[in-house]
């Protein structure tokens, strides 16, 4: 199972720091439309505008919306990389369930707080590339993530290990949200169970 490759969905990427800067408003005002008014109303030409920037500088980065939300997702999958980096910081180093409880954690107040997670997240909530890409590509990152904190191989059994939590995770957390607007806490919890009892017979 070889690991998904990252997103490339950017015309050009940028070089100097001004021009990240308007890379980083585009892909917010582009998450803060979605929010407001939903993947099929959202144009680049309203990014432009709530960006503040020439629609001919949202074209230098992406050909269409669709392009647009795929760097979003992606640009979601580094930060909530970065968070459970962050988390982990403080767990005991090989507790794999402090691990997961990070993973499911930060997934969940991404979820609740992040603007436009809600119809992109990492890529499959709109017809961005094939359907199955982007579980693929976050249970690529957290195996790589984690293989080291856990002390275990990163080897095709753990990726398609980690790949059926994820899979599993996704599925759940998604109904969840659709009980409750803010996350159904007992499926949150009945998640918690599962992947704890799947996982425990291969980590322990």
């Amino acid at each position: 199972m070889k690991p998904v490759p990252q997103a490339t969905s950017l015309r050009k990427a940028p070089v100097q720091r001004r021009s990240a800067e308007r890379l980083t408003r585009i892909l917010d005002a582009c998450a803060d439309l979605l929010d407001e008014v939903g993947y099929d109303e959202l144009s680049t030409r309203a990014v432009a505008a709530r960006a503040g920037v020439p629609i001919g500088s949202v074209y230098r980065f992406f050909g269409n919306k669709r392009q647009m939300a795929d760097a979003l997702a992606q640009r979601n999958l580094e930060r909530y990389t970065e968070r459970v980096t962050e988390r982990l910081k403080d767990a005991p180093k090989g507790d794999w369930r402090a691990a997961m409880d990070a993973v499911l954690d930060e997934y969940l107040a991404m979820k609740r707080t992040a603007p436009g997670f809600s119809l992109v997240d990492f890529g499959n909530q709109i017809p961005v590339g094939a359907r199955s890409e982007p579980n693929r590509r976050v249970a690529d990152r957290l195996t790589d993530l984690l293989s080291g904190y856990i002390g275990r191989t990163p080897d095709e059994d753990l990726r398609r290990t980690f790949l059926v939590a994820v899979e599993t995770a996704d599925t759940l957390v998604h109904l969840s949200f659709r009980m409750d607007p803010e996350g159904d806490e007992t499926i949150v919890a009945e998640t918690r169970k599962l992947l704890q009892a799947y996982l425990a017979r291969v980590l322990d």
